[in-house]
């Protein structure tokens, strides 16, 4: 395994970490800059949308410079972000400090993708992108229950001075250990990049990976209630069993790359419809606490299983033009992450219960499932003359 994913996975655990770790910390953020919960929550959601922006805009604006000085660049963007969140005077140089760290994030994982996969043989690509995306998995296993217990001990901002430093750590191991790629003649442009988005392939992907995320999210952005308003779990026991959500998310990530190395489409189809299964047996059984540990497992696992095949697909349809394709299937789980949670809100608002994101999140998994379908069976179909850069992925 070449050492540069380790590093590539070190700058996806920081990013991880960032976007999440605020969830655990916003009491004490909204008590020193005296402001609600509510408000403070805007830096969750602010966050979320910079990533958007910057996966499409960052990227396409840096497609023509060379990959690995593009990702120092970024994580140095990163770091920034966190110093100037930590060091904040008030809330609105928080959000600037969270707006210019999140940035980074769509843009990061859409070229440390394609890095990643250059790093390695070609029946290689998904097991180099899981082994990345680890990084972003460790950050919620690990990251997230540490920097939470950090904050709360020494202040919130002692957590972000702690994530600016595994940034200066994943630039150290970005510049000395990924091999930059050997210069080709083939010239990178805005204009070949949007090409790729001519394909109803990436398209139907893009959808894919907004309703497979959307349905997730639906689920696990009020797990806590359900948890303990449902399944009648303590608080305390909360984060222990979101680190079992946790690990379901590491093991997924590491089988789905594999199988997707083998068949991306098969694995897809696979997962996408396990994880509908278990969201329906999860609103069947949320009053079993028993079924309930297991089945968050099983919901992290199809759940960040569907990742690696995700973006390698996507990379595939897009040709020899991958890095803002990739760039936007980043921007996609955001979408979905913001999806979900809408739509999960909008039952509970409803008067529906604390299951009702499940139902719901099943709901639009399910229709991921029937596009991922569409996607296969218009894959098969013989190519047009124009478009002989697309290949149809074996299933």
């Amino acid at each position: 395994m070449p050492l540069g994913l380790i590093a590539l996975a070190i700058g996806a655990f920081g990013i991880g970490l960032t976007e999440f770790v605020i969830m655990g910390l916003l009491p004490e953020v909204a008590t020193d800059f005296g402001v609600t919960e509510a408000t403070a929550g805007w830096l969750i959601s602010g966050y979320a949308l910079a990533v958007v922006v910057g996966a499409l805009g960052l990227t396409a604006a840096t497609t023509r410079l060379p990959r690995k000085p593009v990702l120092l660049g970024l994580v140095v963007l990163f770091i920034a972000g966190n110093v100037l969140t930590a060091l904040a005077p008030d809330y609105s140089v928080a959000m600037i400090g969270r707006i210019i760290a999140a940035l980074c994030h769509g843009a990061f994982f859409g070229i440390g993708s394609v890095v990643a996969a250059d790093l390695v043989a070609p029946e290689k690509k998904a097991r180099a992108i899981a082994i990345m995306f680890t990084g972003l998995t460790a950050a919620n296993v690990f990251g997230v229950p540490f920097g939470t217990f950090l904050g709360q001990q020494f202040g919130w901002r002692s957590t972000f001075w702690v994530i600016s430093v595994i940034g200066v750590v994943a630039f150290a191991g970005i510049a000395l250990l990924v091999t930059a790629p050997k210069v080709t003649g083939h010239q990178v442009s805005l204009r070949s990049e949007l090409r790729a988005f001519r394909s109803g392939q990436v398209w139907l992907s893009l959808i894919v990976t907004a309703l497979a995320f959307g349905g997730m999210f639906g689920a696990f952005t009020y797990i806590a209630y359900t948890l303990t308003g449902v399944t009648g779990f303590a608080d305390t026991a909360v984060p222990w069993l979101l680190v079992l959500f946790g690990v379901g998310l590491v093991a997924g990530n590491a089988i789905g790359g594999r199988l997707a190395d083998r068949s991306i489409d098969r694995t897809l189809l696979i997962f996408i419809a396990a994880l509908a299964v278990v969201l329906v047996l999860f609103g069947l059984f949320a009053r079993s606490q028993p079924a309930t540990i297991a089945i968050l497992v099983l919901m992290g696992a199809f759940g960040f299983g569907t990742v690696p095949g995700l973006q390698s697909r996507i990379m595939h349809y897009a040709g020899g033009a991958p890095t803002l394709a990739s760039g936007a299937n980043i921007g996609a789980f955001n979408v979905g992450n913001a999806l979900g949670a809408w739509a999960g809100g909008l039952g509970i608002a409803a008067g529906l219960g604390y299951t009702s994101p499940i139902w719901i999140g099943a709901a639009i998994t399910a229709s991921a499932l029937v596009v991922m379908v569409i996607a296969v069976v218009t894959a098969r179909r013989p190519a047009p003359a124009d478009t002989d850069t697309l290949q149809a992925v074996a299933v």
